[in-house]
C-alpha cells in the first residue's frame, strides 16, 4: 500500500510538473514572426532586376524553401541539428552530452543549441552567454515547435540568419557573397552558407576570406564523414577559393524600379526582359560616353503586338547629377519635332485626302498669320506625297493638317494614348511640326499603333496590368503605307543589322530634342537625346545623333520582317489614281486655257531655237500640236519653246489635262 501511494504521488508530481511546464511554455510571448523583406523588382521571367534594403540598411530577401538547393538543407541539418525533425525544440540527447562534457572537461566541448533555439535567439536578438538567456530561448523554442511546423521554422531561419555586415538571410547571402540565387549550389557554396552564421563577422568573406575558407572546409570535411557528400567532392571543393568580396546587388532599370516600389512594398513583376534591359543600358552608357555630361538620353523598346515594354532606359547614368540622371526622361514632356508627321500622312491616306503617289506642292505658303518654312529653307515644287514625308518637308504636312483640321489630329493623338501638353491652349497648324509636349513613352505607344495596323495597344510595364483594350486610329492600309514609305529611308551610315526598319527622325525647335523612332514586324523603339533642363544642344539633329542609337537598340532583339500590304491597299502610280487623288492642295489655275503668246495672226521671224510659247490658265500636263501633228507631250510649264523653224503659216494647238484646247495661227518669215 505504501508503495502504491509513493507511486501515485510520483505520478502526480510528474503530471503536475508537466502541466506547469506546459503552462509555462504556452504562456511564452511569441515575438513578431513576420519581418520586412527587401522590396524586389523582377523581370518577365522572374529574374531579379533591382532590390532595395529594409530599415537599417539591411539586405533581407524573401525566400521560399523550394527556391533553395536541397543540398543546403541536408548540410545545415547534418551540421547544426541532426535530430531537427525528431525533437520538440530542445535536443535532450545533445543537451545531456554537452552537460556531461562540461562536467568532465570543465569547459564547453560541443553545443546543444537546436535550429529552433537559434531561431528563438534571432527572434529575440538575445544572447546565449547567460543561463537566463539560454533558458528564455529554450522556452521560446518549445513554444515555437508547438505553434509552427518544421518547414515554418526553417523558413524563419532562412530569412533571419546573420551572414555578416548588413546581410541577413540565406538569399541575400547567396546573392552578395556568391553572386547567384541559392537554387543551385555547389557543395563548397552550400558549406560556406552553413558556416557563416556561426560567426558572421569574423568569417565575412570580404574582410576575413581565410577564416571563411577554413570554416567552409571544416563543414565540407564533416559532411563527407557523415556521408552527406562524397569525400572526393569534399576534397575537391576544399581547393576552391572562398569569395574575396561582395557581389553588387542587381541595379537594373532604376527609374522603372523606383516607380514600381513607390506604389507599394513587396515583389513587383515587370514586363521587362533582364537580358535586353542589361544590353540596352550598356549600349546607352557606351553611346553617350565622351559626350557632354549635361546631355541625357532615353530609350524604350517594346513589343508592338502585345504592348509589353521589354526595356526602358531613363538616362545614361542614374547617379549623374550634372545631367540630372535621376530624372526618367521616358516620362518627360518634350517637343516631338517632325516625329508627328507620319500620323498626319496616315490620317490623310485613311480619309482619302491623299495617296503616297499624290502630287503635293512644296512652295512658300501663308496660312492666315502662320507662314511655316522648311527646315533647310529650300522648296522642291510639286512632288509625290511619299517623297514629301521621306524628306520631312514642312509645307506639305501643314497643308495636310489644314485639310484634316488640327482638332482631328489632336483627337487621334488622344485615342493613341497620348496626353499632349499644349502651351497655347487650342491646337493649331504648328501641332504637326512639334508644337506640343509629348513623352517618349507616349510616342512609343503612338508608333506602336502605326506598326500594328493602326490599332493602339496600351503599353504596359507591369505583368499584372496587361489589357486587351484597343483603339483604332488608322485603317490597316493607311498604316502600312506610312510604314512602307518610312522603310524606304536609307538607314544611318553607321547602322548594321537589324534589317529593314521603318523609322522617322525629328529635331525640335532650337535643337533642344533629337528623336528617332522606328519599328520592324514586331518591335518598336524610341530614342530621345537632349538636356533635361530644356536648353539647346547646338548641332544636334535626330538623324545624326539619335538614329544610329535607334538601329543599335533594335539590333538587341531578333529582327522580324515588316508585313506585306493588306489586301485593300491601293498600289497605283500617280497616273492610275482617280483624278481627285492625283494632286492635292493649291492646284494650278483651272481657268480657261489660252495661248497668250504668240497672239493669233502674228508674224514672227524664224529662229534656230524655235518659237516661244506662253500659256494662261488650263492644267498641266500640256500637249503641243502643230498643223495637226503632235510635237510634244507631258509639258508641265506654262512657258516653253515650240520646235518650229519652217517658214510659212502654222496652226498651233495646245490641249491641257482636262481636254481644253487653244489655237492660234502664225506666219514665220
Amino acid at each position: 500500500m505504501k508503495r502504491l501511494l509513493t507511486l501515485a504521488l510520483a505520478l502526480w508530481l510528474v503530471a503536475f510538473a508537466r502541466d506547469r511546464l506546459d503552462a509555462w511554455v504556452d504562456s511564452a510571448p511569441i515575438p513578431p514572426l513576420i519581418h520586412a523583406t527587401s522590396p524586389e523588382v523582377r523581370d518577365r521571367n522572374g529574374d531579379l532586376l533591382r532590390a532595395y534594403t529594409v530599415d537599417g540598411g539591411l539586405w533581407r530577401m524573401e525566400v521560399a524553401l523550394d527556391q533553395v538547393d536541397p543540398l543546403f538543407f541536408e548540410m545545415l541539418i547534418a551540421y547544426e541539428d541532426k535530430r531537427f525533425y525528431h525533437h520538440h525544440g530542445i535536443d535532450l540527447i545533445a543537451t545531456s552530452r554537452a552537460a556531461w562534457q562540461v562536467l568532465r572537461n570543465g569547459r564547453v566541448i560541443s553545443g546543444a543549441s537546436t535550429l529552433t533555439m537559434q531561431v528563438a535567439r534571432l527572434l529575440t536578438d538575445g544572447t546565449t552567454g547567460q543561463w537566463q538567456g539560454k533558458l528564455a530561448q529554450m522556452r521560446l523554442a518549445l513554444a515555437l515547435e508547438r505553434r509552427l511546423t518544421k518547414k515554418q521554422i526553417l523558413s524563419l531561419y532562412l530569412g533571419l540568419a546573420p551572414y555578416g555586415g548588413n546581410v541577413e538571410g540565406l538569399r541575400a547571402a547567396a546573392l552578395i557573397w556568391l553572386g547567384k540565387e541559392p537554387a543551385r549550389l555547389t557543395p563548397a557554396e552550400a558549406a560556406l552558407l552553413v558556416a557563416l552564421p556561426q560567426a558572421p563577422e569574423s568569417r565575412r568573406p570580404d574582410r576575413h576570406p581565410d577564416a571563411a575558407r577554413t570554416a567552409r572546409n571544416r563543414v565540407l570535411l564533416r559532411m563527407a564523414r557523415d556521408g552527406v557528400i562524397p569525400m572526393a567532392a569534399a576534397r575537391s571543393d576544399q581547393l576552391d577559393p572562398a569569395p574575396l568580396g561582395r557581389h553588387p546587388m542587381p541595379q537594373l532599370a532604376p527609374h522603372m524600379a523606383d516607380r514600381a516600389v513607390a506604389s507599394g512594398p513587396g515583389r513587383h513583376d515587370l514586363t521587362l526582359d533582364r537580358a535586353v534591359q542589361t544590353s540596352l543600358e550598356t549600349l546607352v552608357t557606351r553611346y553617350m560616353t565622351g559626350r557632354s555630361d549635361r546631355l541625357s538620353a532615353a530609350v524604350i523598346l517594346a513589343d508592338h503586338q502585345t504592348g509589353e515594354i521589354l526595356a526602358s532606359v531613363g538616362s545614361p547614368d542614374y547617379t549623374n547629377k550634372a545631367g540630372q540622371g535621376f530624372v526618367d526622361m521616358t516620362q518627360a514632356q518634350r517637343s516631338p519635332g517632325s516625329t508627328l508627321k507620319p500620323l498626319v500622312y496616315g490620317l490623310a491616306f485613311d480619309r482619302g485626302l491623299a495617296h503616297p503617289e499624290t502630287l503635293i506642292l512644296d512652295a512658300p505658303a501663308q496660312f492666315g498669320n502662320y507662314a511655316p518654312q522648311n527646315f533647310d529653307g529650300q522648296y522642291r515644287g510639286e512632288l509625290p506625297v511619299r517623297r514629301a514625308l521621306q524628306l520631312s518637308l514642312n509645307i506639305p504636312v501643314v497643308r495636310l493638317t489644314e485639310a484634316l483640321g488640327p482638332a482631328h489630329l489632336m483627337t487621334a493623338l488622344q485615342k493613341a494614348g497620348v496626353k499632349p501638353g499644349l502651351p497655347g491652349g487650342a491646337p493649331g497648324l504648328a501641332l504637326s511640326l512639334g508644337g506640343v509636349g509629348v513623352t517618349p513613352a507616349e510616342m512609343t505607344q503612338l508608333y506602336a499603333a502605326l506598326a500594328n495596323g493602326g490599332q493602339t495597344t496600351p503599353l504596359t510595364w507591369r505583368k499584372a496590368d496587361k489589357t486587351n483594350a484597343k483603339n483604332t486610329i488608322l485603317g490597316p492600309a493607311a498604316a502600312w503605307q506610312v510604314g512602307h514609305i518610312l522603310a524606304g529611308l536609307a538607314p544611318p551610315a553607321s547602322a548594321g543589322p537589324p534589317g529593314k526598319v521603318a523609322y522617322k527622325t525629328g529635331t525640335s525647335y532650337g535643337h533642344r530634342d533629337a528623336w528617332a523612332i522606328g519599328w520592324d514586324g514586331r518591335y518598336v523603339a524610341t530614342v530621345w537625346i537632349g538636356r533635361p533642363d530644356g536648353t539647346p544642344v547646338p548641332g544636334a539633329f535626330g538623324g545624326d545623333l539619335a538614329a544610329p542609337l535607334l538601329f543599335q537598340a533594335l539590333s538587341r532583339v531578333k529582327h522580324t520582317p515588316l508585313p506585306a500590304p493588306p489586301p485593300e491597299t491601293l498600289l497605283l502610280s500617280n497616273a492610275q489614281l482617280p483624278e481627285p487623288l492625283q494632286r492635292f492642295g493649291p492646284r494650278e489655275p483651272t481657268q480657261t486655257l489660252k495661248i497668250s503668246f504668240p497672239p493669233d495672226g502674228a508674224t514672227l521671224q524664224t529662229s534656230p531655237a524655235g518659237v516661244p510659247v506662253k500659256l494662261r490658265g488650263g492644267r498641266a500636263p500640256y500637249t503641243l500640236i502643230a498643223n495637226d501633228t503632235v510635237l510634244q507631250t507631258g509639258l508641265r510649264r506654262p512657258e516653253f519653246t515650240a520646235p518650229l523653224t519652217a517658214k510659212g503659216f502654222t496652226t498651233l494647238a495646245i490641249i491641257d489635262a482636262k481636254g481644253q484646247a487653244s489655237r492660234v495661227t502664225i506666219e514665220l518669215n
